[in-house]
This record gives C-alpha cells, sequence and structure tokens, in this order.
C-alpha cells in the first residue's frame, strides 16, 4: 500500500496572471490525486491575514478537508499560511503548530495522521525561510522533531532551497527528493519543493503536476510522492 502526499504553494490564489482565484486552485488539487496535502501561503499575509481559500469553497468543490489544528488569526486558513488537506478516510490523531527561527516569522505544522487503517504517520508541513541561515536552523528544529516522531515520519513543502547539496546539513540520515523543477510555474527551473523522509520509508514515485491549468494558478506547481514502508 502507498500513500500519496502532495505539497503546493497557493501563492495566496494569486496566478502568474495576477487574477486571484480560489476555484482553480481547487481544480489542481482536485487533479493531484491525492491522500493528504500540505499548503503553504493559504492566507493573505498583512493584516489579520484572512484566508485566501475559503474553507467552505474546499469542503464543496473537493473531498478534501482542512484537519483542525492553530490558525494564525481568527479567519485565517492555516498557521504561518500553511495547512494541511485530508482526503476523507484519513483522520488527523493530533496536530502541534511549530515556532521556527529565523529573522522572518516563519512557523510549520506537526500532524500525526492515519490513512484508512494503516499505521500512524508524522507529517511535516514546512515552509521555510529565504535566508539559507535561517532555513540552517529552521532544519535544526524540524529534524530534531523528526528523529523524536513515534513511528515513520516525512517533512514536505517549499524549502525554497535552491542548491542541490548545502542546506540540509541536519538532515543527515534521512533521505532528501526533489521529484522536479516547480518554480516558477509558467518556466520552472528551481527544485524549491521537495520531501524528506525517515529511515523506514521510501518514495516509490514522485512528481511535478503540471498543465496548463497549473501553470496560471499559482507562481509553483504541486510536487507529489507516493510513500510506502512502515505504514501498514
Amino acid at each position: 500500500m502507498s500513500i500519496r502526499i502532495a505539497s503546493y504553494n497557493l501563492h495566496k490564489c494569486v496566478g502568474t496572471d495576477r487574477k486571484t482565484d480560489p476555484a482553480r486552485i481547487l481544480a489542481v488539487l482536485n487533479a493531484l490525486s491525492a491522500d493528504v496535502i500540505a499548503l503553504q501561503e493559504v492566507d493573505r499575509r498583512m493584516g489579520a491575514r484572512p484566508a485566501a481559500l475559503p474553507e467552505k469553497l474546499i469542503e464543496a468543490e473537493s473531498d478534501f478537508l482542512r484537519i483542525d489544528g492553530p490558525r494564525t488569526g481568527p479567519d485565517s486558513l492555516g498557521w504561518h499560511g500553511q495547512a494541511i488537506l485530508v482526503r476523507r478516510g484519513t483522520r488527523a490523531i493530533a496536530v502541534e503548530g511549530l515556532d521556527l527561527p529565523g529573522l522572518e516569522p516563519r512557523g510549520a505544522l506537526a500532524a500525526r495522521l492515519a490513512h484508512e487503517g494503516a499505521a500512524p504517520f508524522t507529517l511535516i508541513a514546512a515552509h521555510l525561510g529565504l535566508r539559507r541561515a535561517d532555513r540552517r536552523a529552521q532544519w535544526g528544529r524540524l529534524a530534531e522533531i523528526l528523529r523524536a516522531a513515534p513511528g515513520p515520519a516525512l517533512a514536505i513543502g517549499d524549502f525554497n532551497e535552491w542548491s542541490e547539496s548545502r542546506g540540509f546539513e541536519a538532515l543527515t540520515g534521512f533521505q532528501i527528493h526533489a521529484p522536479g523543477a516547480s518554480y516558477p510555474a509558467f518556466a520552472p527551473v528551481g527544485r524549491l519543493d521537495r520531501v524528506v523522509v525517515t529511515p523506514g520509508l521510501r518514495v516509490v514515485r514522485m512528481g511535478v503536476f503540471d498543465s496548463p491549468l497549473a501553470r496560471r494558478a499559482s507562481d509553483h506547481l504541486p510536487i507529489w510522492a507516493d510513500i510506502e514502508g512502515a505504514l501498514r
């Protein structure tokens, strides 16, 4: 059995054509055939950080539900812009909002999930900082959580790292996968969106979801990975 985990930076639902259109974001999400999706930039950046992607629209136009967790503000969808969607049949055992170190305020979500009779696993959804010094400190914090997880664990998200070899020093012993170029969506060259798995898990398939709509809907293309291992 495999579980498909995806990640998508929504860019606050503003596309490469500068139009704000949550409905086309939902169309891309539905096309991913994922069981769990980590989202970034789900809220507007200024003021009270209201949701850019309405939760009622998710419930009405998709098979996904937002797992209940902390919100940055009363009208936010996520925590520091992060949210996790699960397809009906996957349940959240626990979810925690993490504050990450760095010059710019950043956060991540750590969720304990169970998928249709499979063993529970830990998922960290993260959007890391723009400065490598901050990202290294953030990975130090996240690596501690991955190592302490009671069972299999993975991290997925927009890691904002252009290098193939630098910035991941804290992840010694983990597998780091870059499914492909995902940024900028209209002509992708940067492999900024990645997945990290702990020993006991393996990525059997992975990719970047690329379509004409996805190239317009956000400035990132979504990534996905089919995970197998100690999930039975």
